[in-house]
């Protein structure tokens, strides 16, 4: 069956938009939008980090990080011995992350801020 334009506004006329070009065009900006809505949304939760890994001894850490984890701040190697405290530069590869380092405390035997380091 043929459908028959009822009114003058139904019918493309020469030097003007086409009806279907405006409904493409509407049809394409939701979908943009829709896009852009998701990415936004989805980098958010992209961004996010993963929980800090906790390693059970020095073996562990030290197997990643020759030099152990160290807090952002510290910058050189505190030691201790016979009562007199002297300080050494960081040997190996120290890894400087403080939510690292939070995780893997306990393994900081001397509270120097550097869990399992190379002296």
């Amino acid at each position: 069956m043929i459908s028959v334009p009822r009114t003058r506004r139904d019918i493309d006329l020469p030097g003007e938009p086409m009806r279907t070009n405006r409904v493409i065009r509407t049809i394409g900006l939701s979908a943009a939008a829709a896009v852009l809505a998701t990415t936004v949304s989805l980098g958010g939760a992209a961004s996010a980090q993963a929980a800090p890994t906790v390693y059970k001894n020095c073996t562990a850490i030290n197997k990643v990080y020759s030099g152990g984890i160290a807090k952002k701040s510290v910058t050189r190697n505190k030691v201790t011995s016979g009562g007199k405290v002297t300080y050494r530069a960081l040997q190996g590869t120290v890894k400087k992350d403080d939510a690292l380092y939070n995780a893997n405390k306990k393994s900081d035997r001397d509270g120097d801020g550097i869990a399992c380091e190379k002296s």
